[in-house]
C-alpha cells in the first residue's frame, strides 16, 4: 500500500540561546531534523543548508529511493565544505541530520549525530536512531551505565556530524516496513536532553492533533529550562490519496523556474527560486531554514540540489527552444585566415599570461595565514597548507609553546588540518583562544573518564572548537 505523511512541526530558540541553530522540514514524503552545532559560528547556516538541500526529495517518484537519501546527505555535506571554502569565517560549523523518506510502504532513514527518531507502532514505543556521542560509545562498550552518562562531563561530545571535518562522513542507513497508523517523532537533542523518554512517550501517545502534540512537547521542554534550541517533527503514516498529484508537472515547474531565474544572484540560490519550489507541495519549514527563506539569506552554493533541479529544467526548456530555431552559425564555423594569429605571437602572449599568473599567485599566497602544527606544537604559518610538487606553499611565521597534545580532540583535528585566518592578527587571536581551551594537566584517570584522543571529536556544547570558530568569525556571542 502506498503511504504518505500527515505532519506537524515546531521549533523554539529555548530559554538560553540567543539564536536558533536548528532546522526542520516535513512534507508528504520527507521529514528532516538538523541541529547546527552549538557554539560554532555558522551552526544555523549548516542546519539550514542541509535541510534546504534535502527538501526537493519530498516526492514519491524516485527511481532509487533506497540510496537517494544518503547520497543527497553526502552531497549536502560537500556543499558545507564548499561554503567554508568560500567563507573561512564558517570554519568548524557542523550539523546533525536525521531524515526519513517514504516510498510506498517502506520508510528509509539516514542519520548522523545525536538528533533522534522515535516511533510508536503496534502500541510499542521505541527509539530507532543511535546517538553518535562519546558517552553512547562507552555505554555500548559496557564501560558506562546510562544513569552515569547523564552526568558525564563529555556527554555532549559528538563522534560523527556533517561539516567541514570529513568529506564523506559515515551515516546510519536503515529501512523499515511501514503500515498506516504509525506515529513518529524526529527531534533535536534540545528535547531529550531535558525531557525523559517516559514523558516523551506519554505526550506522543496523546489522543490529540499532531500540532497540539508538537506544542505540548515544546512547552514541556520550556518548562524544564530549555537550555538549548528545541525542534520537533511529528508525523503519522496514512494511506496515500490517489487523487493528489504531489509531483508538479515538468512544464509547470519549468515556467516557475523561468519566472524566478532572474532573481538568482552570484553563487547563491535565490530565496525566490527556493520558495517557488517549496510552494509546489504541502510542507512545513521551521527554525533557521525558515528564517533563511524569509530573509533571502540562503546558505546554499550553486551545486545544491535545488539549483541543479532548476538548472536542469531551464536547460530542458532552452533545448526545446533551440530545436525550433534554424542554424545560423554555419558561416562562423568555418575558420577564417583573417582571424588566425601567428603561432609565435600566441606563444608569447601565453608565456606573458603564465608569468603574470605565477606572480599574482605568489603574492596572494604570501598574504595568507593559517594556524597549524610543527614539531607537535601549534604555530602560525604564512601561506597555504598545500604543496606544489616538492615545493611547500607555506612557512612558519611564529612558533608557540602550545602543545598539540593538550588540545581537545576536535580542536586538535582542526589545527592539524590547518585553520585559516584572515590575517596575522587574527591568527594571533586564535592562539589566545587555544591557550584558554587547553586541557589542564592532571593525574592519570580511568579510560571511561576521558575520550580517546585518537578519535576526532565534535562538541555540541562549549569546546575549544567553539572558541576557534568564534575567533574565526570575529564573534563573541557563542553558546554557553
Amino acid at each position: 500500500m502506498a503511504l504518505q505523511l500527515n505532519f506537524a512541526a515546531r521549533s523554539d530558540v529555548g530559554r538560553v540561546r540567543s539564536k536558533n541553530d536548528d532546522s526542520a522540514y516535513v512534507g508528504r514524503y520527507l521529514a528532516v531534523v538538523a541541529d547546527g552545532m552549538g557554539g560554532h559560528v555558522g551552526g544555523d547556516v549548516a542546519s539550514a543548508s542541509v535541510v534546504l538541500d534535502l527538501a526537493p526529495l519530498d516526492r514519491n517518484d524516485h527511481p532509487d529511493p533506497d540510496t537517494i537519501l544518503p547520497d543527497e546527505i553526502q552531497s549536502a555535506n560537500l556543499i558545507l565544505n564548499d561554503l567554508v571554502h568560500d567563507n573561512p569565517k564558517l570554519a568548524g560549523m557542523g550539523t546533525t541530520c536525521t531524515a526519513v523518506l517514504v516510498d510506498d510502504d517502506v520508510l528509509h532513514m539516514a542519520h548522523i549525530g545525536d538528533s533522534r527518531a522515535y516511533r510508536i507502532k503496534d502500541a510499542v514505543f521505541e527509539q530507532l536512531s543511535a546517538d553518535h556521542t562519546f558517552v553512547q560509545r562507552l555505554i555500548d562498550e559496557g564501560r558506562l551505565s546510562p544513569e552515569d552518562a547523564e552526568s558525564h562531563p563529555h556527554k555532549n561530545v559528538l563522534m560523527r556530524v556533517l561539516g567541514d571535518v570529513d568529506a564523506s562522513p559515515e551515516l546510519d542507513v536503515t529501512s523499515f516496513e511501514t503500515a498506516p497508523g504509525e506515529r513518529w517523532l524526529l527531534c533535536s537533542d534540545g528535547l531529550n536532553a531535558v525531557v525523559d523518554d517516559a514523558t516523551i512517550e506519554r505526550l506522543l501517545r496523546a489522543d490529540k492533533a499532531l500540532d497540539d502534540i508538537c506544542r505540548d512537547l515544546v512547552e514541556e521542554t520550556l518548562a524544564r529550562g530549555a537550555p538549548d534550541n528545541v525542534t520537533i517533527v511529528v508525523f503519522e503514516t496514512v494511506a496515500a490519496e490517489v487523487t493528489v498529484d504531489d509531483n508538479p508537472k515538468t512544464d509547470e515547474l519549468t515556467e516557475s523556474a523561468l519566472q524566478v531565474s532572474n532573481a538568482t544572484e552570484g553563487e547563491k540560490v535565490s530565496a525566490a527560486l527556493l520558495r517557488a519550489d517549496l510552494g509546489s507541495r504541502p510542507h512545513l519549514l521551521v527554525g533557521a531554514a525558515a528564517l533563511a527563506t524569509d530573509t533571502d539569506q540562503i546558505p546554499i552554493v550553486t551545486r545544491s540540489s535545488s539549483q541543479k533541479r532548476a538548472a536542469a529544467l531551464l536547460h530542458g526548456a532552452s533545448e526545446a527552444d533551440a530545436t525550433q530555431q534554424p542554424t545560423e552559425l554555419e558561416d562562423d564555423a568555418v575558420p577564417s585566415e583573417r582571424r588566425s594569429w601567428p603561432l609565435l605571437t600566441m606563444l608569447g602572449v601565453f608565456l606573458i599570461l603564465f608569468a603574470t599568473s605565477l606572480a599574482v599567485g605568489f603574492l596572494w599566497i604570501r598574504g595568507q595565514y593559517y594556524v597549524g602544527t610543527t614539531d607537535d606544537h601549534v604555530a602560525i604559518f604564512q601561506g597555504v597548507p598545500q604543496s606544489f610538487g616538492p615545493l611547500e606553499l607555506s612557512s612558519v611565521e611564529e612558533s608557540t609553546e602550545i602543545p598539540l597534545s593538550r588540545l581537545p580532540g576536535y580542536s586538535r583535528q582542526r589545527i592539524e588540518a590547518g585553520l585559516p585566518a584572515q590575517d596575522l592578527n587574527h591568527a594571533r587571536e586564535i592562539l589566545v583562544d587555544l591557550e584558554a581551551a587547553l586541557i589542564p594537566e592532571a593525574p592519570p584517570v580511568s579510560p571511561s573518564d576521558q575520550p580517546d584522543d585518537s578519535i576526532p571529536l565534535a562538541a555540541n556544547g562549549v569546546t575549544a572548537s567553539a572558541s576557534i570558530a568564534g575567533a574565526t568569525a570575529g564573534a563573541t556571542g557563542g553558546n554557553p
